[in-house]
């Protein structure tokens, strides 16, 4: 924070009302990213006082970071710049929603719980079950791309994100695709600012599909003594005609962190009986239909379980299902609060490499003497939490050498790693983006094209971009 930020940021009330503009020490603290903090914050409440605000920052060279719940700003690197910080829950409205037709249009700071909310009186969602539910934004979800148990079925919100307005960094409003589920018209550049960390521009709107709510639903758990036992009945199932809302492994010392106090505060419910153990993988399926669907894949699941030697088999029914299903929403944060050092490590690698990429974590974790947990989706994504007990200098260095390692192995896996989650104390010692990317000049091509002036987030994306 310089004086000349502090005196040009001193104009922003002009634009929004002084009432929703703050440099109150105690609020900065609040929005301060890896320890550093803007010059003062500033609450729109319309998409014409975003652009207004984009214009202004652009013309005083002010760097702009937007956030809604502030779940997330954790991810990504410490930012070169920061003298506003936009917060975008004022832009809280539902604006249109058509059950019939399966699209919903939302304001950025409209809360996930309000959305899911609003569609359950009409038996719809969306899938954007991600960690953090209770307070995240749709805004910051989509523009931290983080992913969910029902990518499995649903994908991400690549497939079910049909258009969205979005402000550049000259101020201009953008609108790339359209309100309808059968669009054909334009480029899909809304594609690029899902993930793209706020860096390109501010979300203002985004237009979902909508899903229908299963008719009902199931969970199977299957526990297994041995990582191989449990990857056997994850093939078995993947090569089957079967296909599973959910399907996700989590490692034993999962037991440990869904048993935690936080655990249940974070999930507001508690983990069915027998679900996870900390003497065993669990590999966990979800699946929906009528009875007559839900009774095959019972049979279906209980013969391959079988095949593959499960110590043991449950089958959760809704109520209990959901309950399992929001621990495992939940494991980020979950993992978060367990220790203050807590490092998670995001391995995005080829489903029929699944096995290997995470011996070769386990196998890093144990070489530098640190407790582990993971979670792991069938498709291929691995969040690798390692989990030292207090921070400290012995143990960043376990981790930055456990760290290297898992990157080292995954790249020779042809894997994609980042390292979302870390103690900002930390940040500079890993390779949180992962390792050098090949794309990195493009990437920096298209920064230039939608914010010349690099006033959004300076610094928190892919090489510093």
């Amino acid at each position: 924070m310089t004086i000349a930020s502090k005196t040009a940021t001193s104009r922003l009330p002009d634009v929004v009302g002084a009432e929703y503009v703050s440099s109150n020490a105690t609020d900065l603290n609040a929005y301060a990213i890896d320890g550093k903090l803007p010059s003062a914050i500033v609450r729109p409440g319309s998409t014409e006082e975003v652009i207004e605000i984009v214009k202004y920052a652009a013309a005083e060279r002010l760097a702009l970071i937007a956030s809604g719940a502030r779940t997330k700003v954790g991810i990504g690197l410490p930012p070169a710049r920061y003298d506003i910080a936009l917060d975008m829950t004022r832009l809280n409205r539902i604006i249109a929603y058509d059950p019939g037709d399966l699209t919903l249009r939302v304001e950025a700071g409209v809360p996930l719980r309000k959305v899911a909310e609003a569609l359950a009186e009409h038996r719809q969602f969306l899938p954007l079950a991600v960690p953090f539910f209770d307070r995240a934004t749709v805004g910051g979800t989509i523009a931290t791309g983080v992913d969910t148990p029902l990518r499995q079925f649903y994908g991400t919100a690549r497939d079910y994100v049909l258009g969205m307005e979005f402000v550049l960094g000259e101020g201009v409003l953008s609108k790339s695709g359209g309100n309808v589920v059968k669009n054909v018209t334009g480029y899909d550049l809304h594609k690029l600012m899902i993930g793209s960390l706020g860096t390109l521009g501010v979300i203002t709107r985004v237009n979902f599909k909508t899903f229908p709510m299963p008719v009902a639903s199931r969970g199977f758990v299957a526990t297994f003594e041995s990582l191989d036992r449990a990857i056997e009945m994850r093939n078995h199932v993947a090569q089957s005609p079967l296909t599973p809302m959910t399907f996700d492994l989590l490692s034993p010392r999962v037991a440990d962190l869904f048993s935690s106090p936080g655990a249940e505060r974070l999930t507001k419910t508690t983990m069915p009986a027998d679900v996870v153990s900390p003497a065993y993988w669990a590999l966990t399926i979800g699946y929906s239909g009528k009875e007559n669907v839900l009774s095959r894949y019972e049979a279906e699941l209980r013969r391959m379980a079988a095949e593959s030697l499960a110590a043991n088999v449950i089958v959760l029914g809704d109520g209990a299902r959901a309950a399992a299903f929001a621990f495992k929403r939940e494991f980020v944060p979950i993992a978060l609060e367990s220790s203050l050092a807590t490092t998670i490590v995001k391995i995005s690698v080829l489903s029929a490499r699944l096995k290997d990429a995470l011996s070769a974590a386990i196998k890093a974790a144990e070489t530098n003497q640190l407790p582990w947990a993971a979670m792991a989706r069938s498709l291929g994504v691995i969040y690798f939490a390692l989990l030292p007990a207090e921070l400290g200098q012995a143990s960043q260095r376990q981790v930055v050498a456990a760290t290297n390692q898992i990157l080292a192995a995954g790249a020779s896996l042809g894997a994609n790693m980042t390292i979302p989650w870390c103690p900002s104390e930390w940040k500079s010692a890993f390779k949180v983006w992962g390792p050098d990317r090949h794309d990195l000049a493009q990437m920096q091509k298209v920064k230039k094209v939608f914010d010349p002036l690099g006033i959004f987030s300076p610094g928190r994306f892919i090489g510093g971009i």
